[in-house]
């Protein structure tokens, strides 16, 4: 097949939706011809080829951080990935266009695939859908719920990634949509071997480790008022990760007088990622919401158990007591009492952790190509419609 992706975001721009989508395009890339249309930020190539994909990057205005988007240069993609898009389509004759995030890149698949006479298969992330931390998540705005449920409705397919966004697609835009639910997958990697000294951890540290944007939907801010209330035990904080609020959180340290106690380690390569993952003993999220939650498949998948919210897509795979943790919304003196209870319990988080091992070679990126390639053959063909009628 020859398949064109639309993506806002693409590593090393964005987040977990940017990277699942170079994970997949990678994969694909090894049995079709796979392009990848996305926005640039300064410094960037407008046309590069990565690990086998062709990578399209179209100039938008206003991009000033690595790891978030603001509303400028996301309406400045729709109007360039269109134009840059239709030119590649006078180029190649593509059969099939996956567009990531119904907004701000929904537009420019549907654009595409109404220029070109292709099949769009739209895939929903979570966050593009429902974001209860952004004022301007589109499910709190008539007018951006009017747009998205246009483009859910003209798409050739929508694949959502979790129970839980399919689920937020039909209560907020399109109940009588039926979606197709394909989870996302991580590569099988050799994981390096790490050092703690390396990283400057001591030994005797209890290392509890998160990773991801520092966004107000992580609501990271929780996790150093919890390093505040463990004074009494060798606990450090590790934040891998960077974006808009890291300032505020350092200053946040500074006041609670835990800056010693908490790593703010930045944005690291994906082998350090792992390493820092590796030498760790529990992985924590306070996020408000995930779509999915690939860092828990990271971090299930280093062998570490998991305590977080039973809110977001990850309760498709994460079970409380048995992968780790699942805590009520924003009850901190329980998700307390559970890291306390890791902590002080080595061979429970040992059990915990080979069992995660186990679950994530279910969500590996070969599985995740082949649900892909399955929907992609289904829409070429007319079976999903017939399916549909």
């Amino acid at each position: 097949m020859r398949i064109l992706f639309c993506n806002y975001e693409y590593p090393p721009l964005g987040g977990g939706g940017g990277m699942v989508n170079a994970f997949l395009a990678q994969e694909l890339a090894k049995r079709h011809q796979v392009t990848v249309l996305t926005s640039r930020a300064r410094g960037f190539a407008g046309e590069s080829v990565e690990n086998g994909v062709k990578v399209v990057r179209v100039p938008v205005l206003f991009r000033t951080q690595q790891a978030v988007g603001n509303l400028p240069s996301m309406l400045a993609f729709v109007g360039m990935g269109i134009f840059e898009g239709r030119k590649l389509l006078q180029k190649d004759r593509y059969e099939v266009i996956n567009t990531h995030f119904v907004l701000p890149s929904g537009p420019v698949g549907d654009a595409l695939s109404h220029f070109g006479r292709i099949p769009n298969v739209l895939t929903v992330h979570g966050g593009d859908l429902y974001d209860p931390s952004k004022r301007m998540s589109p499910h709190r705005h008539s007018v951006l719920r009017m747009w998205a449920r246009r483009l859910l409705r003209r798409a050739d397919m929508v694949i959502g990634q979790s129970s839980n966004t399919l689920e937020n697609l039909r209560r907020f835009y399109t109940p009588e949509l039926e979606g197709v639910r394909v989870p996302l997958g991580i590569p099988k990697r050799e994981f390096p071997v790490g050092s703690r000294t390396a990283y400057g951890f001591r030994d005797d540290e209890i290392l509890l480790v998160t990773v991801g944007r520092l966004v107000p939907r992580k609501a990271t801010f929780q996790l150093t008022r919890l390093i505040d209330s463990l004074r009494d035990r060798p606990v450090r904080l590790v934040i891998v990760g960077t974006g808009p609020q890291e300032h505020l959180l350092k200053e946040e340290c500074r006041v609670r007088r835990v800056v010693d106690r908490v790593s703010f380690m930045g944005h690291v390569s994906e082998e350090d990622k792992y390493r820092i993952l590796q030498v760790s003993d529990l992985y924590v999220s306070t996020s408000q919401h995930e779509g999915f939650g690939l860092v828990f498949l990271e971090a299930m998948a280093s062998g570490l158990p998991v305590v977080c919210y039973d809110v977001g897509g990850q309760t498709d795979f994460l079970q409380d007591g048995e992968t780790g943790f699942l805590v009520s919304l924003n009850d901190l003196d329980l998700f307390k009492r559970r890291c306390e209870l890791l902590m002080r319990d080595p061979e429970l988080r040992r059990i915990m952790g080979e069992r995660n091992r186990r679950v994530v070679e279910d969500y590996f990126i070969e599985q995740c190509a082949q649900r892909y390639e399955t929907a992609f053959t289904d829409v070429l063909n007319g079976s999903w419609q017939r399916r549909n009628m």
